[in-house]
């Protein structure tokens, strides 16, 4: 591996999203960035509607990140990232990442809200601007975002990515363990896998993911296959994407499905079904207008879910 590039790589991760983030300040050992979105959007679907809502729901938010790095001689970096949510129907401030850590020739080591070591597997599907990332997560341990979070990243060879975490709750006994693997290989495919092990909910919990993504020109396609264990209860996953890009204009599609086992219900664990369509055009390098829409297969009480729509503004800076 180079020497103290990982952590760029890392913010970089994160940056992407921003991909007009503003430097503030650069030297040859130090540098700041400040980066974000604002996003008005908004769904419709009867699912919305209740005595006092029409279907109509505005989904609005802002995001601002900060990320920091700096040298300390030439095997060690140290670096950090904050990013924070706002959304229209609330005052709140959600405080979506929070972490910092140092990069070594070693690797490299942070701590805080952060993202499991199987983001980097769950990404591969999860690629439009409205829905999707509805089944990947099995058990709590595999998201993203994830609280007291320990990571340890390293790149070997240019092509393998090893990523191991441990987050520990601050509920006594619930904490998750995990360990992916990505390969990178030359002609536009990447292969991944993983595992997480621990308990949530005072119950254990485990899940095991493989993941494909494929690039060739304009077009993209990826897999995720995911299969875990909660309380005893198996619950299993799928995520399928694809994405082809026409000069500005970009269509995708997803499928979602997740199963849990038929005779048993678990607390928090909802089962997916859905195919996902959209249209993307990019404006500019900062401005995106989207559209999409859900099918939703699943049935209550004998009846189909109803379907969404969804239609947003994006604009990075």
């Amino acid at each position: 591996m180079k020497k103290v590039v990982l952590a760029t790589a890392i913010l970089g991760t994160f940056a992407a999203a921003s991909s007009q983030a503003i430097t503030v300040y650069s030297d040859d050992d130090s540098s700041l960035e400040i980066g974000g979105r604002a996003e008005a959007r908004f769904n419709i679907s009867d699912a919305n509607e209740s005595d006092s809502n029409s279907s109509f729901n505005d989904l609005s938010r802002a995001r601002i990140n900060i990320a920091g790095e700096t040298k300390v001689n030439e095997d060690v970096s140290v670096f950090g990232f904050y990013e924070a949510e706002l959304n229209a129907d609330s005052s709140n401030i959600d405080n979506r990442y929070l972490f910092a850590g140092f990069d070594t020739t070693y690797g490299a080591f942070s701590y805080g809200k952060q993202d499991s070591a199987q983001v980097i597997l769950t990404n591969s599907t999860d690629i439009l601007y409205t829905f999707g990332g509805d089944a990947a997560d099995l058990t709590k341990g595999n998201a993203d975002k994830v609280d007291n979070n320990f990571v340890y990243s390293n790149t070997f060879a240019d092509a393998v990515i090893v990523t191991l975490n441990h987050a520990q709750e601050e509920e006594k006994g619930n904490y998750s363990s995990g360990a992916s693997v990505a390969y990178d290989l030359p002609f536009g495919l990447q292969i991944g896998a993983g595992y997480v092990d621990g308990k949530q909910d005072d119950e254990k919990a485990k899940q095991y993911n493989v993941s494909a993504a494929y690039s060739l020109n304009d077009l993209y396609l990826g897999a995720l296959v995911t299969r875990g264990e909660i309380d005893n209860v198996d619950l299993e996953g799928y995520e399928l994407a694809a994405s082809y890009s026409l000069n500005h204009f970009v269509v995708q599609y997803v499928y979602n499905y997740k199963d849990v086992d038929t005779n048993n219900k678990l607390q928090n664990v909802d089962e997916v079904n859905y195919h996902a369509i959209e249209g993307a055009y990019n404006v500019s390098d900062d401005f995106t207008a989207y559209a999409g829409y859900k099918f939703d297969r699943l049935k209550t009480d004998g009846h189909r879910n109803d379907d969404q729509i969804q239609v947003g503004l994006r604009y990075d800076f």
